[in-house]
């Protein structure tokens, strides 16, 4: 018993925002051999340079005559099928070519066994590349997807022309994560244990995913643990809506490929995103962090902590949201409009900036000033340096004040130094 609910609390903790309504019909038809059969593929495909092969589809406007071109990074348990619920509208008034890829294992994409966190960034680098999507494309992970998107970041910066992390996952081997900010979070005891089970102890992993003598551990629908109202909702009203279904993963290349992503992601890195310069110091591209405040699989407290300790990330907030925010259609087009466009709706702006700055300062009027030109791209850069600069001298607030607030991050990126 207790061994079966520490299986099914990790899954909940996998990072499961992106999964599919509309199971496509050849997902999952492998042969028991290490390639997926050729003669069940029915989708698109590209042949990297190692000869395996990668399945995508395709959304918004035809790729020669898109204005923006966008790959958009699946979670764990997912696939190219997956929702991102950005309507069609938008994407065809923006002129966008959206590309949903099956990343290596999943749906008809062929496995890695050396895959990797660099592994992930060259088969985006690679598909854009055979694609031809131009000299600069945009990259939306989402989940447990975002550690391609990191990786990306880290290694082919030169090419992308914006990233937006939806709900990321946290790994807590991340060397720079502070461990008072995780020492009573039991997710991190939780993944800690998982990845011994997945490492050393497969067979018995396979063994409980696939047996019938319980009910399936797979199945978190309804689950507050794993989800708040908002995810739940969605739930409701989303049929069939599992992690992977039993008949699925009782295939072992879909086991070990599901295997072989969670070890990756959260093992130790090449390297720690915490501890990355600004690849776009001139602001020629823009990095964001999409959170759910309500998020019960990736802390808020967490996510937080990168937007501050990396102030070139953009960080948005959606208030009532999730870890399903892919499944608001709001949300979905805020992402693109602020990726592409550079908006930063006020909606979706951290409860920091109107809490936390009251009880701290008082009166917050020329801090709720700057803020109106803070975080809102590029042209408004130098306002908010010269606002910020304007409050933080008349008021002669100290580093010890606003540490931790909102602002701090503007206050480094324009050197504004506060007088004590």
């Amino acid at each position: 018993m207790v061994f079966r609910r520490i299986l099914v609390l990790m899954m909940g903790c996998l990072g499961c925002a992106d999964q599919t309504t509309e199971q496509n019909a050849n997902n999952n038809m492998e042969s028991k051999s290490s390639v997926v059969d050729e003669s069940a593929i029915t989708t698109l495909r590209v042949r990297l340079s190692d000869g395996r092969y990668l399945a995508y589809r395709e959304r918004g406007v035809p790729k020669n005559k898109s204005k923006y071109s966008i790959i958009l990074v699946h979670g764990f348990g997912s696939s190219k099928e997956m929702n991102f619920m950005a309507s069609d509208e938008l994407l065809d008034g923006m002129e966008i070519y959206l590309l949903i890829y099956d990343r290596a294992g999943y749906g008809e994409s062929d496995p890695n066994p050396k895959r990797s966190v660099k592994s992930e960034a060259s088969d985006i680098e690679e598909l854009a590349d055979q694609l031809q999507l131009g000299s600069k494309y945009y990259v939306i992970g989402v989940s447990l997807g975002c550690y391609p998107a990191w990786s990306c970041i880290k290694r082919i910066p030169q090419k992308l022309g914006g990233v937006a992390l939806i709900v990321p996952f946290i790994n807590y081997k991340w060397r720079s994560l502070p461990d008072d900010l995780t020492k009573d979070d039991y997710r991190k005891q939780l993944c800690r244990l998982m990845l011994l089970l997945t490492c050393y102890t497969p067979g018995l992993l396979h063994w409980w995913f696939t047996q019938k003598m319980f009910p399936s551990a797979t199945v978190l629908e309804g689950n507050p643990k794993f989800f708040c109202d908002k995810d739940l909702a969605v739930l409701k009203n989303t049929d069939g809506y599992q992690l992977f279904t039993q008949d699925g993963i009782r295939k072992r290349r879909v086991f070990d490929s599901l295997r072989r992503d969670f070890i990756v992601a959260f093992s130790k890195w090449d390297f720690d995103p915490l501890e990355l310069s600004n690849p776009y110091p001139q602001n020629e591209s823009s990095v964001h962090i999409w959170q759910g405040y309500e998020d019960k699989v990736v802390p808020v407290h967490l996510q937080r902590h990168v937007s501050q300790t990396l102030p070139w990330i953009r960080y948005h907030e959606v208030p009532d949201g999730g870890h399903l925010l892919v499944y608001d259609t709001a949300v979905c087009e805020a992402v693109l409009k602020s990726l592409l466009l550079g908006e930063d709706p006020p909606l979706y702006r951290p409860k920091l900036a109107s809490t936390l700055l009251h009880g701290a300062f008082g009166s917050i009027d020329p801090f709720q000033a700057a803020l109106v030109h803070c975080n809102a791209g590029p042209i408004e850069k130098q306002n908010c340096c010269k606002a910020l600069s304007v409050a933080v001298n008349n008021e002669r607030f100290c580093w010890s004040s606003l540490f931790g607030q909102i602002f701090v991050a503007d206050l480094i990126n324009c050197r504004v130094i506060p007088k004590c």
